[in-house]
């Protein structure tokens, strides 16, 4: 039986990134410790990992002598990121861009030999990457920077993420990227790109919105409902009559905001019309055959994005936001409407999770000489690499 790999997951979440190791994954992890400041995270957590996450601010729990930090083989996770958004460019002194030093010194703790730090794209090439990558690099890691669209790994959604890799056994540059399981449709790869490493041998087009939420009906009610997933989380909200208005006057997918203006002015706020260029995705409609736009905490409201059905005239529901992030449906979300909506957007979708962790797993098994077919690079070994086995469970409609 192959070895488990003992991960830590850090600034966690509902765990994203867990579900994709420990959960989807081809090959076996086994999460040992996990922390996260939010409550309401941190419960959801636990009751899908077991009793693994603690919470509370991980500068002062490392600052608790009576903390102990377990052994790992592995530290994932996605300190805050806020500090990096376009949101905040002003605030250079965010003391959230530092904390990947706490991430760090858990690495350092735990005496783990890989890790793998996911963020915002504004990440690469700031003086924070440089300082990681110093800081991993003195401690004897090589490492691999890179920007991973998640809609080219199966997620429907065109979600861009950077990750860090470190390993102190052999160069992450020859298993990362990932080789891409999707395309554009827009962008048919040639054969060139299949042959020189670019995408899978059997890569396909991107998944889309009706594959991940067309099976389900109408949403019912406006509360989370006692009842079996997905139906728990597929409920409404209450709009006024003038949204409902607006919603009906643009009743094509892929509209947006300026086609408010044209088809009902008087109903567009006077913001919006001031506002002559930018934000076409705000207040829009998806696309049935098109991947999702990123899906963020508020995804209930369409003035904040792309955020309407594609032909109903609502919101996406819940549960069609945990789709697009591919939770799977089993998957058990606890807390408010507010703090569940927060937990899905802040999340690293668990299919994107997957293929990370199927190819941590690969350099690793590499390092230890245990692949059977010698040890291939990370771009031959996804090419010649077809899973066989089910994973441990689906991730929604989207899987």
């Amino acid at each position: 039986m192959a070895e488990r790999l003992r991960f830590i997951d850090l600034f966690s979440g509902a765990g994203g990134l867990s579900i994709g190791f420990d959960r989807l994954s081809d090959f076996p992890f086994a999460p040992v410790w996990a922390n996260d400041f939010n409550e309401f995270a941190v419960n959801t957590f636990n009751a899908n990992f077991g009793n693994l996450c603690r919470s509370g601010d991980i500068v002062d729990i490392l600052e608790n002598p009576e903390v102990q930090i377990p052994l790992a083989d592995l530290v994932i996770g996605g300190p805050p990121c806020q500090g990096f958004s376009l949101l905040n460019k002003q605030r250079a002194d965010d003391p959230r861009k530092k904390l990947w030093i706490p991430f760090m010194e858990v690495v350092d703790r735990s005496e783990a030999r890989l890790f793998v730090m996911e963020n915002v794209p504004q990440l690469l090439g700031s003086l924070e990457h440089q300082e990681i990558e110093q800081w991993a690099e003195i401690r004897g890691f090589a490492v691999w920077s890179g920007l991973l669209i998640a809609a080219d790994y199966g997620v429907p959604q065109t979600r861009k993420r950077a990750f860090i890799v470190g390993s102190k056994d052999l160069d992450p540059k020859d298993f990362f990227p990932p080789l891409r399981t999707h395309f554009n449709p827009a962008k048919v790869p040639d054969q060139l790109s299949l042959i020189n490493g670019t995408y899978t041998l059997g890569a396909v087009p991107w998944r889309t919105v009706r594959d991940a939420i067309s099976d389900l009906p109408a949403p019912a009610g406006t509360e989370i409902r006692d009842e079996r997933a997905p139906f728990d989380l597929h409920f409404g909200r209450n709009p006024t009559e003038k949204s409902i208005a607006r919603y009906n006057a643009i009743p094509e997918e892929g509209m947006n905001r300026f086609d408010l203006q044209r088809n009902a002015p008087e109903l567009t706020p006077q913001c919006w019309i001031n506002k002559k260029s930018g934000g076409t995705d705000l207040f829009g409609r998806l696309w049935w055959d098109r991947p999702a736009f990123t899906i963020r905490t508020e995804f209930y409201k369409p003035e904040k994005g792309r955020y309407l059905h594609p032909e109903q005239h609502r919101p996406i529901t819940h549960r069609e936001a945990a789709r697009f992030q591919t939770f799977p449906d089993e998957f058990r979300f606890t807390g408010t409407k507010i703090e569940i909506a927060r937990q899905i957007g802040n999340a690293v979708p668990p299919r994107l999770a997957k293929v990370l962790a199927d190819q941590v797993y690969r350099m690793w098994s590499c390092s230890q000489n245990e692949m059977q077919d010698g040890c291939l690079s990370g771009a031959e070994a996804a090419r010649d690499y077809v899973s066989s086995k089910e994973p441990k469970y689906a991730a929604g409609a989207a899987g």
